[in-house]
């Protein structure tokens, strides 16, 4: 397995990976969100391919300055269990750590009990704090 950056090439496999783990939703065109990260630290979109090259999972990691987040870490369904997703995280440490970041956040939904597990597995904590939002764009135009 090889954790690269996102080639444009990859856009399809990496839409198709993320609809196979259910990580798509009718409010976020992906193919926009993928358009604006690379507009946005590029280099800090992953993606694990496979010694054939295939797609195998993919990490979108971001810093803003004062924390990182990772988003739409996806490991294809039929090669869970292999170590794809650890190493994908472990590599969006590495990056994030050697640009000075204290400390790493994401969200998982609440039904997502596995990914919850997958998390805490690897070191991740519940913070006590609520997560809001506000749409600026609408997608579904």
């Amino acid at each position: 397995m090889k954790i690269r950056p996102f080639r444009p090439a990859d856009e399809a496999g990496v839409i198709a990976l993320w609809q196979a783990c259910g990580l798509t939703r009718p409010w976020n065109d992906p193919r926009r969100d993928i358009q604006r990260k690379l507009g946005e630290q590029p280099e800090l979109f992953l993606v694990a391919t496979g010694s054939d090259g295939a797609l195998l999972g993919s990490a979108m990691v971001g810093f803003d300055g004062h924390r990182g987040w990772v988003y739409y870490l996806a490991v294809s369904p039929e090669h869970r269990r292999m170590a794809i997703g650890r190493a994908l995280m472990h590599e969006a440490e590495r990056l994030l750590i050697e640009r000075g970041c204290p400390k790493i956040n994401l969200q998982v939904r609440r039904e997502n009990t596995e990914v919850q597990a997958f998390y805490a597995a690897l070191g991740f904590k519940e913070d006590a704090a609520v997560s809001m939002g506000k749409r600026l764009e609408d997608d579904q135009k």
